[in-house]
């Protein structure tokens, strides 16, 4: 039995996603993801135009006449959110923390992969891997999905890309619509973000925090790293040092942009200002418009 606080804040992201999908995204999600293949459907008799490669020739040599095969394309999916829970993804000075960004899109594409009757898995990793929610269908596991999305406590505060991507290719024997959440703070990940693109439609979701890419002018202040703990004393009225740690910043941007193109993988940058449910819309739209083209 979930205590009643736990369940007001899972029922609250519930409501806030299901508005999300009605209002926002509508049929967006449907529309740009592609089902697994085709699936056959039903055996009927042939008629003038039918593909003769078509032809059912066990049935036809049964009635004596010939029949052909119809099929449809398969459209149910296997959705994975892949969740960095390492200590970076706490960090927020805007509207919300990076986590909880992740939090209320993981529910919005929970919840409309359910309404596509697709199954949703979760995997939640930091330098290890921290807790898996095999993929299955329905609302009572999309609740459960999202408890674990808010309240599950890691055991590690570090990353490893690496790690989270690794054991995605083992387990997912079926090519699947992987959501990779993470501010991408690591290195030498490259690697498996290029097999995992290769196997899996894999979709970089990119969250970010103003005071990440640029420092205000604020004076002397004590920073502390969100992974390691370790604490440095900064002078943010340092020009030369502000340049320098936006340029870095940037530096990583350009890394992951240059990362996504040559694995073509989507890549969805959100913030913790409040718009992010804006850009997972503008994103679906884009994708829609890139599928047409193909």
């Amino acid at each position: 039995m979930l205590p009643r606080q736990i369940l007001r804040q899972v029922r609250r992201l519930q409501f806030q996603a299901r508005r999300a999908v009605e209002e926002l995204l509508g049929g967006e999600y449907h529309s740009v993801f592609r089902g697994s293949g085709i699936a056959f459907e039903e055996v009927r008799a042939y008629q003038p135009g039918d593909d003769v490669r078509g032809i059912d020739w066990n049935v036809t040599a049964r009635m004596g006449q010939p029949f052909v095969k119809r099929y449809i394309e398969d459209r149910e999916r296997t959705v994975i959110l892949a969740l960095d829970v390492s200590g970076s993804l706490g960090f927020g000075t805007a509207a919300r923390s990076k986590h909880e960004v992740a939090a209320e899109l993981a529910a919005v594409l929970a919840f409309s992969a359910v309404t596509n009757n697709d199954r949703i898995g979760l995997m939640q990793f930091t330098d290890q891997l921290e807790h898996v929610l095999p993929p299955r269908k329905g609302s009572k596991h999309v609740l459960r999905l999202l408890r674990d999305v808010l309240f599950f406590q890691p055991r590690s505060r570090t990353t490893s890309l690496t790690r989270g991507l690794d054991h995605l290719n083992r387990v997912l024997r079926r090519r699947a619509v992987v959501f990779l959440f993470s501010d991408f703070i690591d290195r030498n990940y490259e690697q498996s973000f290029r097999r995992t693109a290769r196997r899996h439609d894999l979709i970089a979701v990119r969250l970010s925090d103003p005071r990440e890419e640029v420092l205000p002018n604020v004076g002397l202040v004590e920073i502390e790293d969100a992974e390691s703990g370790q604490r440095l004393l900064v002078d943010t009225s340092n020009a030369a040092m502000r340049a320098a740690y936006a340029d870095q910043a940037a530096q990583r941007r350009e890394q992951l942009n240059r990362l996504a193109r040559a694995a073509r993988v989507d890549l969805l940058e959100v913030a913790t200002d409040g718009q992010h449910l804006e850009a997972l819309l503008r994103f679906f739209r884009r994708r829609r418009q890139k599928t047409r083209r193909r």
